[in-house]
């Protein structure tokens, strides 16, 4: 109880040293402007990262969920760019759409612009940036960039009093043998699923509650332990966590959106999930069978 209280607390985006992911009003991530808010914000991290590493010592968990490229930083993996997809959609589909096509009408250049209590910063993302603009032969390196500036650059000083904290816990060392999703199931624990208000609040497109291969499905997920409920959610969602009033108040892109069963592909396809975007699964029969 006392690991759950005090996580709770610290966690509280009140406090300026952490803030809501784009996508959703539950899952963490590190704010970059910490240090206005509070000067001493890297001992707080420091502070931060060692109860979290007394948790995981002792087999507790802390009542904090936290986007997916923040337990990859723990493990010291790369975020890709689809880790984005589960953040920031609107950026996500911005970069997407760079890649996709020629950037030279867009007229960008290497840097971005971050907000700053009400004042617009540019900030460069290699030297003389705002001098090179972004071509079809550079905008790879340019989403790179971007990825790099959103996830770590912006936050290095925080991630690393965090781990430094943890450290005097846990060698990181130790936490190499789990991926992030395990990672995730060892810090916030797995929660009770309740199937069936995640049924009550799920949308179907192309199917219907009655079809076969609904009632299957459901059935299947029925009959999963609690961690492949969790895997699953985990899938579709980006995170395991449920909101506090279940799952009605699931959130996509464009705010309060509920589970989605959308119909797609063959039947010899392989399910698809749209992580948050459009907050949908789909589901082939076969598979089910």
């Amino acid at each position: 109880e006392w690991f759950h209280l005090l996580s709770k607390e610290m966690f509280n985006p009140y406090y300026g040293l952490f803030e809501y992911a784009a996508s959703d009003d539950y899952t963490l991530q590190i704010s970059p402007n910490s240090g206005l808010c509070n000067p001493g914000h890297l001992d707080y991290f420091k502070f931060y990262g060692r109860v979290c590493g007394l948790a995981v010592y002792n087999n507790m968990i802390i009542d904090a969920f936290f986007i997916r490229p923040f337990y990859k930083m723990m493990l010291g993996k790369k975020v890709i760019f689809e880790d984005m997809q589960s953040v920031d959609v609107e950026m996500y589909n911005s970069l997407k759409y760079i890649l996709d096509n020629d950037p030279e009408p867009l007229c960008l250049n290497f840097s971005v612009n971050k907000e700053v209590l009400g004042e617009i910063q540019e900030v460069e993302l290699k030297p003389n940036g705002k001098d090179i603009p972004v071509t079809e032969t550079n905008k790879t390196e340019y989403v790179d960039l971007v990825m790099k500036w959103r996830f770590t650059d912006r936050i290095q000083e925080q991630m690393n009093a965090f781990m430094k904290g943890f450290g005097d816990v846990i060698s990181p060392k130790l936490i190499q043998v789990f991926d992030e999703r395990e990672l995730e199931y060892l810090m916030g624990g797995l929660a009770e699923i309740d199937v069936e208000d995640w049924k009550r609040n799920t949308e179907y497109d192309g199917y219907t509650a009655n079809d076969d291969v609904i009632v299957w499905f459901w059935k299947a997920v029925s009959n999963y332990d609690n961690e492949m409920k969790a895997r699953l959610l985990q899938f579709v969602t980006g995170t395991s966590k449920v909101p506090m009033n279940g799952f009605a108040e699931l959130q996509g892109s464009q705010g309060p959106r509920k589970f989605s069963i959308k119909q797609y592909g063959a039947v010899n396809s392989f399910p698809r999930s749209h992580t948050w975007s459009v907050q949908s699964m789909i589901l082939l029969p076969w598979v089910l069978q």
